[in-house]
């Protein structure tokens, strides 16, 4: 079958192949053309498809994949520049729209896009991104329970990370003042956006870095949908909760609504009024709860000393007897004393033979001298007896005196003495309570300057029992 033949367009003669009025172009100006006229047709578009291909980022930096439909394939490239500032996390098979410049590749002969941000497509692709950086975040440790640290009781200083116009920092402050007044600092940020997330998680550090930072942490928001939450989905603000040092409650959404910061938080709150009921007791609560360990502390209290008082009776009980202990005291004295004169007397006796002896042996001396000598050391020794006896009854006077005192302060009739009494049976026993007297049994009463028999002539539930 021939060729359909070429005409001339001025002429419209047949042009034979091969006849050189046909303009001629190099192949670089034919790729530099088609490159230009891609570039001036498109500029920039988006682009919806599944990441086809992907293997990371290049030794360079760069990313080189594709973009495929049921269609066709679009090659695609991210600059090292570019990639660094994506949000999402690119992985194969993630159906996603791309923003970029279409060109073409003059060494390939292809066209391409050339992508300058890349966001996921639809819930499911969200869901999916959402799903892989929870297990990876979750496979660092970032949401490990034994991470967790308890929220102060009762704290000074509440930080609150939301928005400062919206309805959620209205519910929070009218839940703490209706609980427990507490001061609450806002630090304003972004709940949606492109900007959101660095906004909050540069909220989180900014209260950790204060000289004085607060004692809770409340970062919360109102309800939305997957996109509107997104914020709190990012890698940046989970980080950032993980890593504060005061302890964080997140209260983000309704209920329902689960973020990746819930996971990271100290506590999840459902809602942001729940994170208030959480962050503070019931002022109200906690009065009745002092009022009631006061209470417990003044019973205990009375009943210790009641015990004691008890134990202090007995034990006063099972002293002995101020006779009793006088008693051998006397004794001992009496005996020191029997033996004192028996004793001076043979003192006595023993020096009077030895000073006879002492004369027989000072036959040369004068008799006269001798028994002076013998009288002046008899004196001394008469005068060393008669001291020591002296200081002997001394001591013994000290301590039968002080003995005496004890005597006195231990003798139950001291106790008469400032008007108490002592009531006893018949048959002289003391009588402790009233329940152990019967009607018309005969007693006695002693006062400190006497004793009195008397009857009980009522019955002790009808009155006086004398």
């Amino acid at each position: 079958m021939a060729e359909n033949p070429e005409y001339d367009p001025e002429t419209g003669e047949i042009i034979a192949p091969g006849q050189p009025n046909l303009m001629e172009y190099s192949v670089s100006e034919i790729s530099h053309a088609l490159k230009r006229t891609l570039e001036d047709t498109f500029g920039h578009v988006r682009v919806r498809g599944e990441i086809s291909g992907y293997r990371g980022a290049h030794s360079s930096g760069h990313a080189y994949f594709s973009i495929k439909d049921e269609g066709a394939k679009l090659d695609a490239v991210i600059w090292r520049g570019s990639f660094g500032r994506l949000r999402a996390r690119l992985q194969e098979g993630l159906e996603v729209i791309a923003t970029g410049r279409i060109t073409s590749y003059p060494g390939k002969s292809s066209y391409q896009i050339i992508i300058e941000n890349i966001e996921p497509a639809g819930v499911g692709a969200l869901m999916a991104l959402l799903e892989e950086r929870r297990r990876r975040l979750a496979a660092e440790g970032l949401f490990d329970p034994a991470r967790k640290r308890p929220l102060p009781h009762l704290p000074r200083l509440i930080g609150v990370v939301t928005s400062p116009t919206g309805a959620v920092i209205r519910d929070i402050l009218h839940r703490l003042n209706d609980r427990f007044p507490r001061h609450v600092m806002v630090w304003p940020v972004r709940v949606q956006g492109e900007t959101a997330a660095g906004e909050v998680a540069a909220a989180i550090q900014g209260f950790n870095a204060m000289a004085t930072p607060p004692d809770l942490i409340i970062v919360a928001r109102g309800g939305g949908s997957l996109e509107d939450l997104w914020a709190f989905n990012e890698e940046v603000v989970v980080r950032a909760a993980a890593a504060s040092r005061v302890p964080l409650i997140s209260a983000i959404g309704h209920e329902t609504d689960t973020t990746l910061i819930d996971h990271a938080a100290d506590y999840r709150a459902p809602t942001p009024t729940a994170a208030a009921e959480k962050a503070v007791p019931v002022r109200a609560d906690l009065l009745a709860e002092l009022a009631s360990l006061g209470a417990r502390h003044r019973r205990g209290l009375t009943r210790a000393m009641d015990e004691r008082r008890i134990r202090l009776r007995a034990a006063a009980r099972a002293l002995p007897k101020p006779d009793d202990l006088m008693a051998l005291a006397r004794q001992r004295l009496d005996l020191a004393g029997g033996k004192l004169s028996h004793g001076l007397s043979a003192n006595l006796s023993v020096h009077g033979l030895r000073l006879a002896r002492a004369t027989g042996r000072l036959s040369l001396r004068p008799i006269t001298q001798r028994l002076a000598d013998q009288r002046r050391r008899l004196a001394d020794q008469w005068g060393r007896a008669a001291r020591a006896l002296t200081q002997s009854l001394s001591r013994r006077r000290d301590r039968l005196a002080a003995e005496a005192k004890l005597f006195a302060s231990l003798n139950y009739t001291s106790v008469l003495a400032r008007g108490y009494a002592i009531v006893r049976d018949a048959r002289g026993a003391p009588l402790r309570a009233a329940a152990a007297v019967k009607p018309g049994q005969a007693l006695e009463i002693e006062w400190a300057d006497g004793r009195v028999g008397v009857h009980a002539n009522r019955d002790r539930d009808q009155g006086s029992l004398f």
